[in-house]
């Protein structure tokens, strides 16, 4: 055989890709000036650079072109050949037509095949020789001849090859699917360069294209579904990843218990397992979202949650079992489903549900290879929808305990009307209120917050709820109530950190904020101390408001040790105050918060109707409000009479209780019990406390008798022996009041006692 050498090896896209020693002494170029560029511009530019190479390379010299496969793709070897190319050139192209792995066309200038290779016979079902003569649109079947008509009539035009583009045939007689070319144009060219036709070279790629799409609908499955907060969620996602990439239309069925937050039931379940139609995408859907139903028996669907096994099933007349399924039946004969795929979602043993997939007559009917990917599609939604359950169920659980734990009602009170909003966050949150009432009348409003969301900051919440109601009675100033809280809070956190991460896995540190007003309906003030929160707003009887000017403490189990600062303040009959959590601290506490307006007319409007346009508002999120509408207590509900220091203060104190009980009409054993009581506070003040000493006392919800002095050591309970003279008094108020404790102020302290009258006492 005459020796050949490598000039160069170009790509489809006609550019250079290997570039021989011979082609660098014949055109003086070297190889990296050579590859990777176009060969049209790179003999341009030979062209212009006049004769190449060394001395008398002028004379003419022959080359070989001729294409070889690789990796799918059509390269073009140039070579050098010693003798003549025609005869080597004629052998090689007939080798080449007859035994090349691609079909080959020849084109004339109408496109009709002049000539085709051995392999274009099993490409479009013909043999070679019945091929010449025919438009190549003919000779394929392709899904749309023209436009490949048009493709191919652009080349032939302009020269610019086509290559590698991916043509689907049309459906044939007798066949269940769609073929898949690789199909290539390039123009080819008389010695003038006259187009003389086209070279079409086609490959049948049908099954690395359809291995392609099943790679790419699970890729996107598993990006496009993934964790969601709903169930129905999750479905929708599912259905529109798969339609119309997979199937023509899908339905997905999930087991009516996962919706209502509850288990799953076991595999098997039973064939009358109730389904919710959580999601269908597709032209036609006879079943409504939302319907409930189970499977009906008789079909293929009703052994699904039983064996967890899969079904291909072919639609055609016989299909009988759709007699029993009339809604499945209606979708079927409205969309044209030729075949269709049921496939279980399960989990831990347990049945979630079922994922129908349809192909309509326009699509290639679904075989073994589909059903496999069906199979995989269903296990990676199953894992989303589990997910999506198990979120549901703690969420039912969160809002319910968080529901539970705040109050349905604020308690009402004789010298307030309160009103709250409360938006929770749809994923449970640790925003709660409380009105409590304190003794002397006086009621002490809390607004406070856990950051976080779901189960963890609900009972965080219910806990510190807990806390706050029983520090409230022992009658805690408020910068002290709050101080005590925030202890509670750091052993709390403690509490947690010391737990496994395996009880509270989403944990993160406790941050909770509190605000704290109590109101003193006889002194017409408030004491207000706050930890993180927002500022109050007061709104005034004549509608002007503005913020109450309260230093900010801490966050509650801050690590700063930081006081919180109180600030009392007088309030006008009438005024409305106004706290909030963090959220509304922009939009609707502010002075300038775009809701603000909205707090200057509750003068004019109910608190109920500031709340809903308030709420109508907001954008998102948790968010609460209270409001509390001031009123005085009445001074004929009030007695208060300055005592002297010296043992004539008790009979002093009797005489003007018992003149003041009369008045009001209280009964005679609450009136008798209550003398008692100030007689003793009267003598203990006496005895152990300071000048001034003050009787004060209260109708309001319940009887309160207070007598405040000078001192500040703090009462407590003896236990007196019999023989003992002294040590009784507290012992006998413990004995006859409902409740009793001592209160500190700033100078001194007041000693109380609450009674509750067996008849309600009447100002007279």
């Amino acid at each position: 055989m005459p020796s050949m050498d490598l000039f160069a090896l170009i790509d489809e896209s006609g550019r250079v890709i290997e570039w021989g020693r011979p082609a660098e002494e014949l055109f003086g170029r070297a190889a990296e000036d050579a590859i990777g560029r176009p060969v049209t511009t790179l003999m341009s530019e030979l062209a212009a650079e006049g004769p190449w190479g060394r001395e008398g390379s002028q004379d003419g010299t022959s080359v070989l072109v001729r294409p070889v496969l690789r990796d799918n793709s059509v390269l073009w070897q140039v070579l050098a050949a010693a003798d003549s190319p025609s005869r080597r050139g004629e052998a090689i192209l007939s080798a080449l037509f007859a035994q090349f792995p691609v079909g080959l066309h020849v084109l004339d200038e109408r496109l009709r095949v002049v000539r085709g290779s051995a392999m274009s016979s099993s490409c479009c079902y013909e043999a070679a020789e019945h091929l010449v003569g025919k438009h190549f649109t003919e000779v394929y079947s392709f899904a749309d001849p023209l436009e490949e008509g048009v493709t191919a009539r652009r080349v032939l035009e302009h020269g610019e090859p086509v290559v590698k583009r991916i043509v689907r045939g049309a459906h044939r007689p007798g066949r269940c699917r769609r073929r898949i070319f690789s199909v290539s144009y390039f123009r080819l060219e008389d010695p003038a360069g006259r187009a003389i036709g086209l070279l079409m070279a086609t490959a049948d790629v049908t099954e690395h294209e359809k291995s392609e799409e099943r790679r790419a609908i699970l890729d996107k499955i598993r990006t496009q579904v993934g964790p969601q907060p709903t169930v129905g969620t999750v479905c929708r996602d599912v259905v529109d990843a798969i339609v119309p990439a997979f199937a023509g239309a899908a339905v997905v069925d999930v087991v009516e218990a996962i919706v209502r937050g509850e288990e799953p039931p076991l595999i098997p379940a039973q064939q009358d397992t109730p389904l919710r139609h959580a999601a269908f995408q597709g032209a036609v859907s006879p079943i409504p979202v939302g319907d409930v139903r189970p499977l009906p028996s008789g079909t293929p669907f009703s052994g699904v949650l039983s064996d967890l096994q899969p079904r291909l099933i072919r639609l055609d007349e016989d299909s009988s079992w759709l007699a029993a399924d009339a809604a499945r039946a209606d979708l079927i004969n409205r969309s044209g489903a030729n075949s269709l795929i049921v496939a279980p979602l399960s989990l831990h043993g347990r049945a979630l549900g079922v994922v129908t997939f349809y192909r309509d007559r326009r699509q290639d009917s679904f075989d073994e290879e589909d059903l496999a990917v069906a199979s995989a599609v269903c296990a990676h939604a199953a894992l989303c929808i589990d997910n999506a359950s198990r979120y549901m169920r703690e969420w039912v659980v969160a809002l319910t305990v968080q529901h539970r734990l705040l109050p349905e009602h604020p308690a009402k009170q004789a010298s307030l009307d309160v009103t709250h909003l409360h938006v929770p966050d749809p994923e449970g949150g640790g925003a709660w209120y409380d009105v409590i009432d304190l003794p002397g009348a006086r009621t002490a409003l809390i607004v406070g917050e856990v950051t976080g969301r779901g189960i963890t900051a609900a009972i965080t919440m219910g806990l510190l709820r807990t806390a706050i109601h029983t520090l409230a009675a022992l009658d805690l100033q408020a910068d002290e109530l709050l101080a005590r809280l925030s202890d509670t809070t750091t052993r709390l956190a403690a509490a947690y950190a010391a737990m496994p991460p395996a009880d509270l896995p989403h944990l993160e540190p406790i941050t909770a904020a509190c605000a704290i007003v109590i109101y003193d309906p006889v002194d017409l003030t408030c004491t207000i101390a706050r930890a993180g929160l927002p500022e109050p707003v007061l709104i005034l009887p004549d509608g002007t408001s503005g913020s109450l000017s309260v230093p900010l403490g801490p966050f509650l189990a801050e690590t700063s040790n930081a006081p919180f600062p109180a600030t009392t303040t007088d309030l006008p009959s009438g005024s409305t105050l106004v706290m909030g959590t963090a959220a509304l601290a922009d939009e609707v506490l502010a002075p300038s918060g775009r809701l603000r307006p909205l707090l200057g007319s509750l003068g004019k409007r109910s608190q109920a109707d500031v709340c809903a346009d308030i709420a109508n508002e907001l954008a998102g999120g948790e968010a609460l409000l209270l409001l509390a509408h001031t009123k005085p207590l009445p001074v004929e509900r009030v007695l208060t009479r300055d005592l002297p220091a010296g043992p004539e203060a008790a009979p002093v104190a009797r005489a003007a209780v018992r003149d003041q009980l009369r008045a009001w009409g209280t009964d005679d054993e609450t009136a008798y019990n209550t003398e008692l009581i100030a007689s003793e506070l009267v003598g203990n003040a006496v005895r152990y406390g300071a000048p001034p000493l003050k009787l004060r006392l209260i109708n309001g919800r319940l009887l309160t008798c207070e007598v405040s002095d000078g001192a500040t050591s703090t009462p407590r309970v003896r236990h007196a022996r019999t023989v003992d003279e002294t040590g009784r008094g507290l012992f006998i108020i413990a004995s006859l009041a409902e409740q009793w404790g001592t209160r500190h102020q700033t100078h001194g302290k007041s000693v109380w006692a609450e009674l509750a009258p067996e008849t309600p006492t009447a100002v007279r």
